[in-house]
């Protein structure tokens, strides 16, 4: 009997993506809608950056800008530092990243744990919030650092690319184009390759942007943001409107909501800039028509949030309502 093809991956690297698209049957189903998402915490470093991440450090490989030894350094709020921190581990390659307050302790441990060493920048810069805090100190640490390279997640063309995979797979999964496509900003390389493949190729999906109230990426005025990864204190380089449909802006309260909203219908334990997405569909769910076709991107995984969102000394000491909570 012929044995047949062993199916496995020749390395960890090659799991990133293919995730899951699962049916919502539970989240806001009297407005009769079919909501989809797309389980970004099925990455092996447990969000949609790890796309992100491999594709900006290989790209560099590939085209000789980056070798093995080197360093890599760059600015972030957690999640693209892990998925880096894993990238670079499995590649050879030292990584330094720049954090700033709101940083998850959980995420700065894995980073450590996979040999990541971690700046903590304490001050805001007066004009770009942490974010250009952030930068000013990759810029300082690139001049005094030998045989390094900086991916520029919020530069690097090659970010919104790694995306354009990520909304072919929603399409492939699903069998069709969704009408609706929910996903939340940062760099807005995930929002722009997903609405960049849609136009490449003439589909009806229509795109709506989740951003934070206090997030200045479509002109709102900035201001303070308690949950880490959505939204950014300065404008983004990809971002072209003209490919968005609507911007809904989503405050920390309603992600902590969406957050819950989710683990207490559909079991589904996510990350802050998820519950974004999910309190946006609530946001706009009554005036999409019945039957609509909504696929929703839920970043990352929700442990690396037990000491706020799902903590309930953290909802209180930061003035949130009162939601149920497990820890």
């Amino acid at each position: 009997m012929p044995l047949s093809h062993p199916q496995y991956y020749s390395g960890i690297l090659d799991t990133v993506g293919r995730t899951p698209l699962v049916r919502l049957n539970r989240l806001y189903s009297v407005y009769q809608l079919k909501l989809f998402a797309k389980m970004e915490a099925f990455n092996p470093g447990g969000s949609i950056k790890d796309r992100t991440a491999l594709q900006l450090i290989t790209h560099a490989m590939e085209k000789g800008k980056l070798k093995k030894g080197d360093t890599v350094v760059e600015s972030s709020s957690g999640n693209m530092a892990i998925g880096l921190a894993q990238t670079c581990k499995y590649l050879g390659l030292s990584l330094e990243v720049v954090v700033d307050p709101m940083v998850n302790g959980q995420n700065v441990k894995i980073i450590k744990a996979y040999g990541g060493k971690v700046h903590l920048v304490t001050k805001p810069d007066k004009q770009g919030g942490f974010l250009q805090a952030r930068l000013n100190k990759v810029q300082e640490i690139l001049k005094n650092t030998p045989n390094c390279f900086w991916p520029n997640q919020y530069g690097n063309p090659q970010n919104p690319i790694a995306h354009q995979q990520t909304m072919h797979e929603i399409i492939k999964d699903l069998g069709m184009a969704p009408d609706y496509l929910f996903a939340a900003t940062s760099t807005c390389g995930t929002l722009m390759g997903c609405a960049e493949y849609i136009k490449k190729n003439n589909l009806k999906t229509k795109v709506i942007a989740v951003d934070a109230v206090g997030s200045v990426i479509f002109g709102s005025p900035a201001g303070k943001r308690k949950i880490p990864g959505h939204g950014a204190g300065r404008k983004s380089e990809f971002l072209n409107q003209e490919l968005i449909f609507d911007v809904v802006h989503v405050n920390d309260q309603e992600c902590v909501d969406g957050c819950h909203k989710l683990l207490n219908t559909e079991a589904l334990l996510c990350g802050g800039s998820s519950g974004a997405v999910t309190s946006a569909v609530q946001k706009l769910a009554s005036t999409l028509p019945k039957g609509s076709t909504i696929a929703m991107i839920l970043c990352d995984r929700g442990e690396r949030y037990l000491d706020t969102i799902y903590n309930e000394k953290w909802i209180e000491e930061n003035n949130f309502k009162n939601t149920p909570v497990l820890v």
